[in-house]
């Protein structure tokens, strides 16, 4: 049995007290995943943004709202597991000032500031120990298979999950799995949980099977 820490859902930024940047993720993709692993007997950590979805029951579920609230508590967590799944879709970007109250209508055009904020599945892939896997996902509009692999190599991924839009907010995806040397390991199709269900036997083929067993803490 591994310790898996999965990623879920969006983050939001905010702009003001009721504004905020954010994304189209649901969670659904986390949630199949954390389902899929229950169902081999692991014990899930779930770090998730905020979300509609029903998360399964016996995960250990970790709220967080802001990209750095998450960075957060993946780093306090991830030096107990065994591996991470990054299927969370963190806002790349923050604003540089908040404002304190809600920005008003003048008229004018508004002009943002924003910094990237810190990549979370590469902060964690930086810090892995040998013993240790990760596992990303890139949700790329082109050169996907390219950018994919770029994006695991710099990461320190040792497998990549590489969608499309089309599968933001949506109930089916389509992926393809990448390994360190940029072969295609899989490729699926359909419902979230029957892709999940696909993700997580590469993952335990690869990366948790030729593991040593670790003794619970």
């Amino acid at each position: 049995m591994a310790r898996i820490l999965i990623t879920s859902g969006p983050t939001r930024q905010y702009l003001d007290p009721v504004r905020y940047l954010t994304n189209g993720s649901s969670g659904r993709m986390g949630a199949a995943l954390a389902d899929a692993a229950l169902r081999l007997g692991h014990h899930v950590v779930l770090v998730s943004g905020p979300v509609h979805v029903l998360y399964p029951d016996g995960c250990e579920r970790i709220n967080v709202v802001t990209t750095e609230e998450m960075l957060a508590a993946c780093q306090t967590v991830f030096p107990r597991c065994d591996g991470v799944i990054g299927a969370a879709a963190p806002c790349d970007y923050r604003p540089l000032r908040i404002e304190e109250h809600k920005i008003s209508k003048t008229g004018a055009p508004l002009m943002l500031q924003l910094l990237e904020t810190t990549d979370i599945v590469a902060s964690l892939g930086a810090s892995k120990t040998e013993r240790q896997w990760s596992v990303g996902f890139a949700l790329e509009t082109d050169e996907q298979r390219f950018r994919g692999l770029t994006k695991l190599l710099k990461k320190s991924c040792d497998l990549m999950v590489v969608n499309g839009p089309q599968a933001m907010n949506s109930e089916f995806n389509a992926v393809e799995i990448l390994d360190r040397t940029g072969q295609v390991v899989q490729q699926l199709q359909g419902p979230k949980e029957q892709v999940a269900q696909g993700i997580l036997s590469e993952i335990q083929a690869r990366l948790i099977s030729v593991q040593p067993l670790k003794i619970p803490h």
